[in-house]
């Protein structure tokens, strides 16, 4: 006779997730290490009192905001290279659609999360409830439908049993490399508090094998031909050579071929930047080493990466004619991007099998010296930014980096996502270390570094942790400073204030629109946001939530406030306000590549007419790779 235990649902789905593991390369570690939650009428009574209940068994992790509890386990997963997760709890109604954001990062990331929003009564005693969302067409729909679109995995558990096969199916998203992402449970409010018999079997622990899958032999060969017959390949570093643990694989490989490296944004510090090969960010946002190479390069071998407008520069980078690709990546839609060949693989598997392949094989010597003495060129170039001759003055962006830079050590983690910060890391940071760079731009959401932060500190408590936010990021979302401070979690804030959307005020001017809509200011007498700039003070909002703030006026003495932020072990803020004056020392470097945002084709103002002009003349070097 079977043997069963009696639980609610939510007590048995508890139960069920603390018994959860995952294992690779014979590390064995637990799966869902932490649930936060923010209760409602939804959830209170039912995951609530199950959290409760087996609080010895799954820590409780108290949020402000749904959206930013999502931030921060995607935070997590990331640092833990995918193989643990965090689970995220909230009520029915506003407290599910706030899940909605974070859950499409998460999957635009490929990170694992799982999402367990409250649901409405599937017996429906009344009809409708508090939240309900009346669809007429459907009785069916509640607004946590609104998460199946940004979700790997969706289900809603309207009978008890239905739960086993679905968290289940939940746990394999979770740990399948090629297909994970922001995993979806929605748990009607009746169904969690509900009885039932449950097998054994399905609360006993339970091992998930996250697999390395080699890539196929005749396309290991090819691309081992592909390399041999190059003259100026180039590799494209993505996400999934650190979610892969490949980094001592790419750096064996390039040792040995002399192939220069480029990195995306989640691909940064896939090899240090002192390493030789490395040029540093490619595309819109990277570097004139990596750029330029780029160009001229007649292989592109893509590792773990998609290949987005910002890293082709809306396909006018690779500009070569006979170019060609190979792509190495896990997810088989993936390794096909470009018109590539496919290399469908674990990204350290396909990595140490294509160095046996090419064995012996190393690079013209020509194309060797040519991106040595491009990466040389762009170390000044960053020294040019970061140099500050007058230590009184304000500082300017790039300075910033230029200060942070000087204080960071190799464990330092940095993150970043939105604003104008992401450029100016991308191409000036100098990675010291495979975790240091921590930047989500597959989403770009404003509001992510904060949260992320504490993410990133739960994972590895003896890091410290840099969550750099502009004052437009800032205010979108600071709930979780509160998280930190009640926590006790040392995350590091460097809050620059430069009064105003700084990345889309650029972008405004370049299109034609002329900044519009992008200061944070008080409207003149025309009617525009043109007038003085607001008096907010946001260093003393971050006090007064709990942070220990020091602000730097000078670049004097933000240096001195860096170096204390780094050496507190609380929750610490260092405000600087910018000099954001164009020109000058300490000025980011311009892009090094296209962006395709459309311009309006028709327009009365000379701005937008000479903008569309500009955009003519680049966009007539778009090229689809097919």
């Amino acid at each position: 006779m079977t043997s069963t235990v009696r639980l609610t649902v939510a007590q048995a789905l508890v139960r069920f997730l603390a018994a959860q593991h995952t294992e690779r390369d014979g590390r064995r570690r637990r799966l869902v290490a932490a649930c936060w939650g923010i209760f409602g009428h939804g959830n209170v009574a039912g995951i609530g009192q199950a959290l409760l209940e087996h609080a010895g068994e799954m820590p409780y992790l108290q949020g402000r905001n749904e959206q930013a509890m999502v931030h921060a386990a995607v935070g997590y997963a990331r640092q833990c290279d995918r193989l643990a997760v965090h689970a995220v709890t909230t009520s029915i109604g506003p407290g599910a659609t706030n899940l909605v954001t974070g859950a499409a990062l998460a999957t635009v990331n490929r990170l694992p999360v799982l999402l367990l929003p409250g649901d409405v009564f599937a017996t429906r005693p009344a009809d409708p409830v508090l939240q309900q969302l009346e669809v007429p067409y459907a009785g069916d729909v509640s607004v946590n439908d609104a998460l199946r679109p940004v979700s790997r995995y969706f289900d809603r558990i309207t009978r008890p049993e239905a739960l086993i096969p679905a968290a289940l199916q939940a746990m394999r998203t979770l740990t399948d490399p090629a297909d994970t992402g922001a995993v979806t449970l929605a748990l009607p409010q009746d169904v969690q508090a509900e009885a039932y018999d449950w097998p054994a079997e399905f609360l006993a622990g339970r091992v998930w094998h996250v697999r390395r899958p080699a890539p196929d032999p005749t396309a290991l060969a090819e691309a081992a031909r592909a390399v041999r017959a190059a003259r100026r390949p180039l590799i494209v570093a993505g996400g999934g050579v650190h979610h892969s643990g490949a980094e001592e694989a790419l750096r064996e490989l390039v040792d040995a071929t002399g192939i220069p490296v480029a990195s995306t944004q989640a691909g940064k510090g896939s090899l240090r930047h002192d390493h030789p090969c490395d040029l540093g960010g490619i595309g819109h946002t990277g570097t004139a080493a990596a750029d330029d190479t780029a160009r001229t390069a007649d292989l592109v071998i893509g590792v773990g990466t998609r290949y987005t407008d910002f890293t082709t520069a809306s396909g006018t980078l690779f500009a070569e004619p006979s170019v060609r690709f190979v792509n190495l990546n896990v997810a088989p839609s993936d390794s096909h991007r470009m018109g590539a060949l496919p290399l469908v693989a674990d990204a350290r598997a396909g990595l140490e099998a294509l160095a046996a392949a090419v064995r012996g094989h190393r690079v013209d010597a020509d194309h060797e010296a040519a991106y040595r003495a491009r990466k040389e060129a762009w170390e000044r170039t960053v020294d040019a930014a970061y140099a500050a001759p007058d230590e009184g003055a304000r500082p300017t962006q790039t300075q910033v980096l230029g200060a942070l830079d000087a204080v960071v050590g190799d464990e330092d983690v940095v993150i970043n996502a939105a604003g104008s910060l992401p450029g100016d890391l991308h191409r000036l940071w100098r990675t010291r270390s495979r975790r240091q760079y921590h930047l989500e731009y597959g989403y770009s959401c404003m509001g992510y570094e904060i949260p992320a932060a504490i993410g990133v500190k739960l994972a590895d408590p003896g890091r410290p942790v840099w969550a750099l936010v502009g004052d437009g990021t800032y205010l979108m979302m600071p709930t979780e400073i509160v998280t930190a401070v009640q926590e006790g979690v040392g995350i590091k804030l460097v809050l620059v204030q430069n009064h105003g959307y700084a990345s889309i005020g650029g972008l405004s001017e370049e299109t034609g629109a002329e900044r519009f809509g992008t200061a944070y200011r008080h409207r003149a007498a025309d009617g525009t946001y043109t007038g003085d700039p607001l008096p907010v003070d946001l260093a003393a909002n971050a006090a007064s939530l709990g942070m220990d703030v020091v602000r730097a006026d000078t670049v004097a003495a933000l240096r001195t406030a860096l170096a204390a932020a780094r050496a507190c072990d609380r929750p610490v803020c260092v405000y600087v306000e910018t000099d954001t004056a164009p020109g000058g020392a300490g000025t980011a470097p311009a892009a090094q590549a296209w962006w395709d945002v459309p311009v309006a084709e028709t327009a009365t103002r000379p701005a937008a007419i000479e903008a569309r002009a500009r955009y003519e003349r680049r966009a007539a070097g778009r090229r689809r790779h097919l």
